[in-house]
């Protein structure tokens, strides 16, 4: 009888390790060592998964709209792709609009979906993947808490970036701003142009993906830390969802807004790209 209430003690999850156990990634290394080379299994499905959901639901709007008078789904999709478009009309003054609002519409779509992950009940998801993958099963069901999958989404967008940049301003033009702006062409101020616009282009990835990360990361952190009053009884699981209500409603707008800026920080990316110092 000792034993298996040592057993059971053993087991129990303490604050630390509660928070420690949904914060943990299902990672299998990709090659015989872990490391760098190690595949988040719940970040990549979870991505693409929501992905595929998401231009699903636009698929299936596109194809059953209307020019006459539009259903609540055709009339919501058409309200953003407008909210979206003139926020691109207003940055973007270029001759690839056709290709910067689309990426505009998709990186705030596809963000939102899986900053809204965060709302789904972490014991819940806990309690499904321990059916059917066992007790000491692991899932994070929010990708962009993910310092990965941010990262990676910013890193596309810097490489569009350098795309652009040197597409319209050509490989010569593109080397030449990186040494002659912005202090001018003089060879002895080429050092400090050069780092100054290395700086630049090192930033820009590191800003874009840290913000929404930090923001998303501490939002998870929050709701395990109310999730934890339910072990304190019912006045703690009464005060717990109280606050998980009123946290969840103030939620909504950080999951929202960081969507947006990700994709408004994509598009003045794109636009910097396009002008010339």
């Amino acid at each position: 009888m000792a034993t298996e209430h040592a057993g059971n003690a053993e087991h129990a999850l303490t604050p630390s390790s509660y928070i420690e156990h949904h914060l943990s990634f299902n990672a299998q290394p990709v090659s015989d060592g872990a490391g760098f080379w190690t595949l988040h299994v719940d970040t990549f499905v979870m991505s693409v998964a929501l992905g595929l959901i998401v231009m699903g639901l636009v698929w299936l709007v596109a194809r059953k709209a209307t020019s006459g008078v539009p259903t609540k789904g055709q009339a919501f999709v058409e309200l953003v792709f407008g909210f979206i478009d003139d926020q691109v009309k207003n940055i973007f003054h270029g001759n690839r609009h056709s290709f910067i609002a689309p990426t505009a519409l998709t990186v705030f779509l596809w963000v939102f979906a899986m900053n809204a992950m965060d709302f789904l009940p972490v014991d819940w998801v806990a309690g499904i993947v321990s059916f059917f993958g066992g007790a000491d099963a692991k899932w994070r069901a929010v990708p962009t808490s993910d310092i990965n999958t941010t990262f990676a989404l910013a890193l596309s967008v810097w490489i569009l970036m350098i795309f652009f940049a040197i597409k319209v301003k050509g490989l010569g033009g593109f080397v030449h701003e990186l040494f002659c702006a912005p202090f001018g062409s003089k060879i002895w101020v080429w050092p400090a142009n050069f780092l100054f616009n290395l700086i630049e282009y090192v930033s820009k990835p590191l800003s874009h993906s840290l913000r929404l990360f930090g923001n998303m990361y501490a939002g998870e952190v929050i709701f395990l830390l109310l999730g934890l009053w339910a072990a304190t009884g019912v006045t703690g699981t009464i005060a717990g969802a109280i606050l998980g209500a009123g946290w969840s409603i103030f939620h909504i707008l950080i999951v929202a807004l960081q969507a947006f800026i990700f994709m408004m920080l994509t598009v003045v990316y794109l636009a910097m790209a396009h002008e010339s110092h």
